[in-house]
């Protein structure tokens, strides 16, 4: 029920109270997100009410989107790629699967039966929700000791219903990046619609002193998810959904009579366009050297937290390709006020983001020891 009104002094007086309410990100350990970067900030409020679901209206917006469409593709050895900004990797991956389908349909395929994808275990749950409303059955390959997607496995799930194979570059449990060259080849092979998750991955792998094959180099890589909100730094929410070939979009297309263009491909209608400014912002004020300096600086103080970890007698449950570190460990040992998270094979799961610095890795592992001591 709406009141009477409340004064600006009252109402942020009450805002307040409930942001205090939020946990500080000094202690988040758990996310995938973090603090936005300062030009990130600044690009948001430069470009607030804006809407890219209406883009003639907002013209430089737009173009500032393919922009950062143009960035990911050259990133991702594929300058001329297409592709749009989403609202992050659950939107992505169901407009990936969507896409897969339409392009079955499209091309006059004749299913048997239910359309199907094979995906990792690992995969996010995003997968889930995209079945759910696509009306796909989800088809689920086991992970090798390593944690990864076991290509072998994916290559005997494939029939002549699956509409596409999905790999994940950098997993959400275990930071992990699956044998993307091994099933981009797969895809190849079965002529089917092959999608990478690299939501998390996507702004870690290319900055790493040796990157892991896992885009567009690969002639079997058909799209791509990527979260700047993520690693990127932007303000949330931003994803985007790149695609190697940049009409292939056009395939979802729906009229949009009463807009300023009349078809639309995009799952949401109205979308905002400050993030977006945000991600590009990021990106062009760090450059490349900037990314890998962000990078290494948190693939340090996750190798710090591994060796800190286990001079502390808390084995690694696994070696990761990216900044996340998960351990054997009982939930009764981690001190609050740190909030940790837990993998589906009760593993303690930690991301070390940006805002987690030298500082906070040393903090933790003195509360953790002396709980231990």
């Amino acid at each position: 029920m709406l009141n009477k009104g409340l004064s600006e002094d009252e109402l942020f007086t009450f805002f307040s109270h409930k942001k205090r309410e939020d946990l500080d990100y000094d202690y988040i350990l758990s996310s995938m997100c973090t603090v936005p970067h300062s030009v990130a900030v600044r690009a948001h409020c430069m470009f607030m009410e804006t809407n890219l679901g209406d883009p003639g209206l907002f013209s430089g917006t737009a173009s500032l989107e393919q922009l950062l469409v143009r960035r990911f593709g050259s990133l991702f050895h594929c300058p001329d790629a297409g592709g749009y900004a989403t609202s992050g990797g659950t939107e992505s991956n169901i407009q990936a699967l969507r896409l897969a389908k339409a392009l079955k349909h499209t091309d006059g395929h004749d299913l048997h039966g239910q359309p199907n994808i094979i995906v990792p275990e690992s995969a996010h749950f995003s997968f889930k929700k995209a079945c759910d409303i696509l009306g796909l059955r989800m088809r689920r390959v086991p992970l090798r000791k390593d944690f990864r997607m076991d290509a072998d496995r994916a290559a005997e799930q494939i029939d002549r219903d699956t509409i596409a194979l999905v790999g994940v570059a950098g997993t959400t449990e275990y930071g992990m990046v699956d044998p993307i060259a091994d099933l981009a080849k797969i895809a190849e092979q079965h002529d089917i619609f092959f999608h990478v998750d690299a939501a998390f991955g996507g702004m870690v792998i290319p900055f790493l002193g040796k990157p892991i094959p896992f885009d567009f180099a690969l002639p079997g890589v058909t799209s791509i998810a990527v979260d700047p909100h993520k690693m990127g730094m932007s303000t949330i929410p931003c994803g985007c959904l790149i695609t190697r070939d940049h009409e292939i979009l056009n395939t979802l297309n729906i009229d949009t009579p009463y807009l300023t263009v009349k078809q639309e491909y995009t799952l949401g209608g109205t979308r905002p366009g400050a993030p977006v400014v945000g991600a590009l912002a990021v990106l062009d004020y760090l450059g490349v050297e900037g990314m890998k300096a962000v990078v290494a600086g948190c693939m340090k103080n996750t190798e710090r937290l591994i060796a800190g970890m286990e001079t502390l007698g808390i084995p690694r449950a696994a070696t990761p390709d990216v900044n996340v570190a998960t351990f054997t460990c009982n939930k009764a040992r981690v001190p609050g006020p740190w909030k940790v998270s837990w993998t589906c094979r009760k593993h303690l799961r930690i991301v070390c983001m940006p805002h987690v610095h030298r500082d906070r890795i040393e903090a933790f592992l003195k509360n953790i020891g002396e709980t231990h001591a």
